[in-house]
Order: structure tokens, then C-alpha cells, then sequence
């Protein structure tokens, strides 16, 4: 039977973009879902974005390194630097509302799933095989980076993680595809920043497996994500605001997030955030 899926990856939380590709997969006819991962933060979904998702008939999940660093606030790690306070008073958020079961939800997904439809053997990964960070793979990276995606059995390997909808191949000519992002759509060319439609991917395999690939991009309300955030305190609105305007990130601006968490005490939040997480684990 002929078989078409779905592609998302890197949600980052933002709920109206999801909804909206949604609703147009399901416009498309699609069998099936593959998640490749950073569903949560920094936007405002939480709870509200899981509960989309687990609607959905998603055969394959996998963990991004976004995940990773919620779960690692979780299990108490060290906090160094204002980037470590965005993402632990992101993380702090996130707990308001997420249950125990929808952080195992996220806990148990794997790094890395093998599939093999109609003959066809897929690699899907966050990232590269063995780890889900790191800039190794964004768009101008050298060839061999790309080779490394596939072990002996691999037909095509698929990953997220560089916000980038691309088609490419390795050395020996077998399929690389990149669905892009639904939540963080952005460009280094400025002609093409402007285009914010959220971004994900249909794969058909048909019954001989021979492959389609459609690249998607689908409208969706940015003012009503932004409001949302705002209707939900999000921490850093004003950061997330930005980057649903024009895909700008700066979860690595030091000096900029030091002054937002001076200005709004996350540091005091967070430290009594995270004392609160190791009573509850002594207990």
C-alpha cells in the first residue's frame, strides 16, 4: 500500500503553526506522522500543543536537543550562565501545566528510529546520529558531514534541527531531506526572511517504493501565536515576539538575556524553582 506521511520537526512550542500544518496535512490525506523533535519551548505551547500531537497517528518520535534541555533542568542540572536561566525559566513555565505523563512522553523518545517502508530502509534523527546539537549539518556544511548520516543499510536519512527545507544527497547518492521547521521559520538571505510560513514535509512511498517529496509551507496567524504568548505570561515575550516577526533568536545573547533576567528576577525564580525540584526528588 501506497504510504504518505508527514514530516515535522522543531515545533519550539509555537501552537498556531502547528495547528495550522496540521490542518493541512490532513487536507493532503496523510496515513501517518514522523516527529523529529524539539516540540516545546520557547513559544507558549505547552500542555495545549501535546494534546494536538497526541491526536495525531504518530508512528516515529524522536528527541531534539530543545527536549534534552528541559529534561535536563528537570533532573536538576548546573546553572552557569543567562542562557541557562532562559532555558530553566522556560523550563519552570512548561511545568505549570505539563503532567507527569506528558514529561515521560518526552523522556522516552529515542535519538535515532530505523524504519523501512516498501523496501525502503530510513534513518530519522534530530540531528546527526550521535547527537542531536550542534551546527554540523546547516545547509553549507561539507559533504562528508552528510555522508556520516548514513550507516551501510541506509536509503535516505532524514533530520530537523537546521530550520531548512532541504533535498540533497551524499557521496553515493542516496536521499537527505530536511523538512524544515514549523515553528521557527528563518533565513540568512534578508530577500527571503520576510517568509514566515510555517514548514513541513509529505513523503509518499509507493508500493514498488518509489519516493515523492513536497515541501510545504502553510500561512498561519502570527498575531494570534503572539497574542497567545502574551495571554499566557509567557517569560521573554518580548524575545519570542521578535522572532515570530522576523525569525531572529537570542538564546546565546548573553548580555541581552542578563539584562532581561536582572530586569524581571528569573535568576531568584529559577533558583527557587530548582530547590523545589530536588525537595520533591529527596521525597
Amino acid at each position: 500500500m501506497n504510504r504518505k506521511i508527514a514530516i515535522l520537526s522543531d515545533i519550539h512550542g509555537n501552537f498556531n503553526a502547528l495547528k495550522a500544518v496540521i490542518s493541512d496535512a490532513e487536507k493532503q490525506g496523510v496515513h501517518e506522522y514522523w516527529l523529529l523533535g524539539d516540540i516545546l519551548l520557547p513559544g507558549p505551547g505547552s500542555k495545549d500543543l501535546l494534546e494536538l500531537l497526541y491526536q495525531l497517528p504518530i508512528t516515529v518520535k524522536i528527541k531534539g536537543n530543545w527536549d534534552d534541555c528541559f529534561l535536563e533542568v528537570l533532573d536538576v542540572s548546573n546553572i552557569d550562565d543567562a542562557t541557562d536561566i532562559y532555558l530553566a525559566r522556560l523550563s519552570q513555565y512548561l511545568c505549570e501545566t505539563l503532567s507527569k505523563d506528558d514529561i515521560e512522553f518526552l523522556r522516552n523518545m529515542p535519538t535515532r528510529v530505523k524504519n523501512t517502508i516498501n523496501g525502503v530502509n530510513f534513518s530519522l534523527m534530530h540531528n546527526q546520529i550521535e547527537k542531536n546539537w550542534g551546527g554540523a549539518l546547516i545547509p553549507s556544511s561539507e559533504q562528508i558531514n552528510f555522508d556520516h548520516l548514513f550507516d551501510k543499510d541506509t536509503d535516505v536519512a532524514i533530520y530537523g534541527h537546521v530550520h531548512h527545507q532541504m533535498m540533497r544527497y551524499d557521496t553515493n547518492d542516496r536521499i537527505i531531506i530536511n523538512p524544515g521547521t514549523v515553528g521557527q521559520p528563518f533565513s540568512l538571505w534578508n530577500k527571503f526572511r520576510a517568509d514566515n510560513r510555517a514548514q513541513y514535509a509529505i513523503l509518499e512511498v509507493d508500493d514498488s517504493g518509489k519516493l515523492d517529496v513536497n515541501f510545504k509551507k502553510v500561512t498561519y496567524d502570527t498575531l494570534c501565536e503572539i497574542e497567545l504568548a502574551q495571554q499566557k505570561s509567557l517569560p521573554y515575550f518580548e524575545l519570542y515576539k521578535e522572532l515570530i516577526e522576523t525569525g531572529i533568536n537570542h538564546t546565546h545573547d548573553i548580555e541581552l538575556l542578563q539584562s532581561i533576567n536582572q530586569k524581571n528576577n528569573y535568576e531568584n525564580d529559577v533558583k527557587h524553582f530548582l530547590e523545589q525540584l530536588k525537595i520533591s526528588k529527596s521525597l
